[in-house]
């Protein structure tokens, strides 16, 4: 027969092993709810995306953590092409849709202002200067033309097509996709080429860039590694804060593509 005492160590040691019993599941459950806990993998659902793997949703930081306004780029093409992109690439129309490049003609031509830009890595890949067409401008680009030998440039989104070896060299043909802005592009011969004239010694010797007939020409030292890195599918767009371009841009109008 258990004396009173006996009884006590009895019920003591009872409770001990229940608590002790439940301790693991107490633990399991603090690790569950804090992330802090050593050893806690936070699940991949819950996980934030990276510019890895979402390039175009993470792009809208770019602009600041690049610092492309000390580059002289404007928040405001650089916010338009990435809405131009999003809308090209919700349609299937980019394969290569890691890069963007954006040109932008609120610059004057002695200024370096062709941007393409890495979107899955967040880097600029290049900076440099571009032309415009003969009859859109002098310094500025300020007049825009999807005519036959108009010898203008055209503003808009494009789709990088293939290459070629045509009197200007290495060339890369673009595809307009704005009508009745930019979709003369191919049957005008707008082009991406190299030319001596586009060229920061040329700048600084007159003011300003040579000009083409309507193509954004490149510099001959990195138009090749430019036309190999955007060919095939690629993003374009070619900016100006033009009223008319504004006002009709199909791309720009539609409510999804931001």
């Amino acid at each position: 027969m258990h004396t009173p005492l006996l009884k006590k160590f009895h019920k003591f040691t009872y409770y001990i092993f229940i608590f002790l019993l439940h301790l693991p599941f107490v633990f399991a459950k603090k690790a569950a709810n804090n992330s802090s806990v050593a050893g806690y993998v936070k699940p991949k659902s819950e996980s934030s995306f990276t510019p890895k793997n979402r390039p175009a949703e993470n792009a809208k930081g770019i602009y600041d953590s690049l610092k492309l306004n000390t580059l002289g780029l404007s928040k405001q093409a650089f916010d338009y092409a990435m809405q131009g992109y999003n809308y090209l690439r919700s349609i299937g129309k980019l394969t290569n849709d890691k890069i963007i490049s954006i040109v932008d003609f609120s610059l004057e031509s002695n200024k370096k202002r062709l941007f393409i830009l890495d979107l899955e890595n967040y880097k600029i890949l290049f900076n440099t200067y571009v032309a415009h067409g003969r009859n859109s401008g002098r310094e500025f680009a300020s007049q825009f033309s999807n005519e036959n030998e108009s010898y203008k440039s055209s503003l808009g989104f494009y789709v990088t097509h293939d290459t070629y070896n045509g009197k200007h060299g290495f060339s890369l043909r673009l595809q307009g996709e704005e009508k009745g802005i930019n979709d003369n592009a191919l049957n005008r011969a707008i082009v991406m080429h190299s030319a001596w004239y586009v060229s920061e010694n040329v700048a600084k010797s007159q003011g300003y860039i040579g000009r083409s007939q309507g193509c954004p020409a490149l510099p001959e030292e990195f138009t090749k590694p430019i036309i190999e890195k955007i060919k095939n599918g690629s993003c374009l767009f070619l900016y100006s804060p033009d009223k008319y371009y504004m006002s009709h841009s199909q791309i720009l109008q539609t409510p999804n593509a931001a």
